[in-house]
C-alpha cells in the first residue's frame, strides 16, 4: 500500500485509555509529516473520510462499526485499535499499535475487502451493514411469523423471536450467539440464523453471493424492527418486504501483514481441544 499522508482518527472517549493512546499515535504521525483530523462523533458525519488515505479507529468493535459505512462509501481503509473487550474487528492491541504505527504509516499493511449487506425496507429506505441485519417483532416479548424468499423461491416460514442475516465478518457476533456457524471472512456468503425457532428442524442456512432475500411479516397486527449492526434502525412501511443482498461496496479493513483470522478466533474465543495426556 502507499504511505499514509492524510489520516483520520475516530476515537471512543468512553473507552479507558483511548484518548491518551490517540495523543501518542497522533504525535508519531505528525512527526512523520502526516496531516491529521480527529472526531469522537458517532455516527461519522457524512463526508468525514473524503480525501483520507486511512482512518484509525480507537475503541471497540462497536466504534469501528460506526465508521464502516463512511469507510465503504469513500474506500478508506480502517485501522482498528482495540480499547474494548473482544476486538474481532479492532485487532490491534494498544501495545501492537504503538510498535507497528510507523510501519502502518509507511504503507506496510494489507487490506482485507470485507463484504457488507445492503438492506432495504421500502423506497428510499436502505442502508449498509458490516456485521448483520436483525429482523424481529417490535415488542420484545412477542413471537413473529416471517416468510423468507430467496430469488423468488420460497425458503420457508418461521415462527420465532427473529431472524439474523449475517456477513462472514459478522458470523462471530450475534449469529454465533444464536447458534449460527463461523464463516471465513472471505467466503462471500450470507448466513440466515433463526432466533429461538418453534420448529426443531429450523437451522441456519448459508446462501451464495448472488442471492436476493425478501422477508415478509405474516403476523397480523404486528410491526417489525429492523436493526443494522445493532446501531441503526430502518422503518418497515405497511406490507413491504425487507430485502437483503450483498452490497456492491465492500469495507477496506487494514490488517497487519502477518494477520491470521483463525489466530484471532482462537485467541478471542479461547479455542482449545481441552486435551490432556493421560498419565
Amino acid at each position: 500500500m502507499k504511505p499514509i499522508r492524510h489520516l483520520a482518527f475516530v476515537v471512543n472517549r468512553n473507552k479507558a485509555g483511548a484518548p491518551g493512546l490517540t495523543r501518542e499515535l497522533a504525535a508519531v504521525a505528525r512527526a512523520a509529516g502526516v496531516q491529521l483530523k480527529q472526531t469522537s462523533r458517532f455516527p461519522l458525519p457524512s463526508g468525514y473520510l473524503k480525501g483520507m488515505d486511512a482512518c484509525c479507529v480507537i475503541g471497540g468493535d462497536g466504534t469501528l462499526l460506526g465508521a464502516a459505512r463512511e469507510s465503504a462509501r469513500h474506500q478508506v481503509p480502517l485501522i482498528g485499535v482495540n480499547r474494548g473487550s473482544l476486538g474481532f474487528l479492532t485487532t490491534l492491541s494498544a501495545e501492537e499499535a504503538r510498535g507497528r504505527f510507523p510501519d502502518l504509516l509507511a504503507g506496510r499493511f494489507q487490506v482485507d475487502q470485507r463484504t457488507m449487506l445492503d438492506c432495504a425496507t421500502g423506497p428510499g429506505s436502505s442502508d449498509l451493514a458490516l456485521n448483520d441485519v436483525l429482523i424481529k417483532e417490535e415488542v420484545n416479548s412477542r413471537l413473529v411469523r416471517l416468510e423468507v424468499f430467496a430469488n423468488d423461491e420460497l425458503v420457508t416460514d418461521y415462527l420465532c423471536d427473529g431472524l439474523i442475516f449475517s456477513t462472514p465478518t459478522g458470523s462471530t457476533a450475534y449469529n454465533l450467539s444464536a447458534g449460527g456457524p463461523i464463516l471465513h471472512p472471505r467466503s462471500g456468503v450470507i448466513v440466515m440464523t433463526p432466533i429461538c425457532p418453534h420448529t426443531l428442524s429450523n437451522r441456519a442456512i448459508i446462501f451464495r453471493d448472488d442471492v436476493r432475500l425478501r422477508v415478509y411479516n405474516r403476523s397480523p397486527g404486528s410491526r417489525l424492527l429492523v436493526a443494522l449492526d445493532g446501531q441503526r434502525k430502518l422503518r418497515v412501511g405497511g406490507q413491504s418486504p425487507v430485502t437483503i443482498a450483498l452490497a456492491r461496496k465492500r469495507l477496506p479493513l487494514a490488517q497487519a501483514a502477518d494477520y491470521s483470522h483463525f489466530n484471532v478466533v482462537r485467541q478471542k474465543l479461547q479455542w482449545s481441544g481441552g486435551f490432556s495426556a493421560k498419565r
